[in-house]
């Protein structure tokens, strides 16, 4: 039998979620018993037309829905535009109907992080937001406590509804320690709570 495995699902434009998607699998698989799996989903085109490869030329698979569907936990990144998700990963979610339909995503945590160029650019509603079509799938919600000293310490990024990170106005700011920790922390925080779920 398979191994369960934590989803990191997300969408990067400039590489800051993708970063933090990393970080996040390093946590997940600091768990014992409980493995990573990086997911990220094809940018959507204007152009009707447009179809995307299959495969990405670089970095991790884009997402099936087997992949949704068999997780044991989700944890879903996206930047942030306009105070929301990107369109891409909306775009995937709203194509999970089936799996809402079935109740496959029902009792799982989940978990999401962000990233945005400054530092009142929306974090805490694109991470709202992003919380409520996993509500609708019946996933249990994990955020991130205050014992996280981070949370205290950071200038940056890093809320208790999840992982966030300041990117700079160039999206050129690497992820400081305390972003790189709330992130790693919140894979881990995912990946122990689905354990205990399954026992």
């Amino acid at each position: 039998m398979a191994s369960p495995y934590i989803l990191v699902l997300y969408y990067s434009r400039h590489g800051a979620v993708a970063e933090m998607a990393q970080q996040v699998a390093r946590g997940i698989e600091q768990v014992s018993g409980i493995e990573a799996r990086v997911r990220t989903v094809p940018a959507v085109s204007t152009d009707c037309e447009a179809v995307a490869d299959d495969i990405p030329d670089d970095g991790p698979l884009y997402c099936s829905a087997e992949d949704l569907q068999q997780c044991a936990g989700l944890v879903m990144g996206s930047p942030t535009r306009f105070g929301n998700m990107a369109a891409p990963l909306k775009y995937f979610i709203d194509g999970s109907s089936g799996l809402w339909l079935s109740g496959a995503m029902i009792d799982k945590p989940a978990a999401v992080f962000t990233s945005s160029s400054s530092l009142h650019g929306g974090q805490e509603s694109t991470l709202l937001t992003m919380m409520l079509p996993l509500l609708h799938h019946g996933m249990l919600i994990t955020g991130l406590p205050y014992s996280e000293p981070e949370l205290m310490n950071t200038q940056s990024g890093g809320t208790p509804y999840g992982a966030s990170h300041m990117a700079g106005q160039q999206s050129d700011r690497p992820l400081d320690q305390d972003e790189l920790a709330l992130c790693r922390t919140l894979g881990k925080r995912v990946a122990s709570i689905a354990l205990s779920l399954q026992s």
